[in-house]
């Protein structure tokens, strides 16, 4: 089997963002046969439709840019009981023109970080209902909510609990084996 290589899309644009602590985990601890990559979102220009007929080069490079992927993976903070601005209009550009996604039949998965304790269950489920009208073949098992996030960094922003590390370990094993499951029907 060739290299599967999964996008990773932070829903946080801060630099040193929880989320963006836990999508380079999966990055730094990638099997050798699998590329994890961060795709950055912040560079978009709004989602107006009024732009399909002749749009922004960033969201046509957006585009291409997903294409090719083998799995997307999201990893969002939750604002206000729901994921970020940032990350719903990149979920838009890149399901733009109507008929066009680039979305569509992706397998998936989610991931919800915060310092609190309820580790962003309204994010991540909020997230989960747009990705099902996507039609990102979203993974169910195992359900991913980081929560006192915090407590499980070093003092660079690193994932340092072991706890943690282990679990994550094993979403991404899982997600792995649910990409390789998803595109071997196609």
């Amino acid at each position: 089997m060739s290299k599967q290589t999964i996008g990773i899309f932070v829903g946080s644009l801060r630099k040193d963002s929880f989320s963006r602590a836990v999508a380079n985990y999966f990055v730094s601890n990638a099997p050798k046969d699998v590329d994890f990559k961060v795709l950055e979102i912040g560079q978009l220009p709004m989602y107006n439709q009024d732009l399909d007929g002749a749009p922004p080069a960033e969201w046509v490079k957006f585009r291409e840019q997903i294409k090719p992927l083998d799995g997307v993976l999201f990893v969002t903070p939750e604002h206000n009981r729901s994921f970020p601005a940032a990350l719903k209009n990149a979920l838009d550009v890149a399901s733009r023109p109507y008929g066009a996604s680039v979305w569509n039949g992706k397998p998936g998965g989610v991931v919800s970080v915060s310092p609190g304790a309820l580790g962003g269950f309204g994010a991540n489920h909020h997230l989960r209902q747009v990705l099902t009208f996507l039609n990102v073949l979203t993974l169910q098992q195992p359900e991913a909510y980081v929560g006192n996030i915090m407590a499980s960094l070093d003092a660079h922003g690193v994932v340092a609990d072991d706890k943690l590390k282990g679990f994550l370990k094993q979403y991404q094993e899982a997600l792995i084996q649910w990409v390789a499951l998803v595109n071997a029907g196609k």
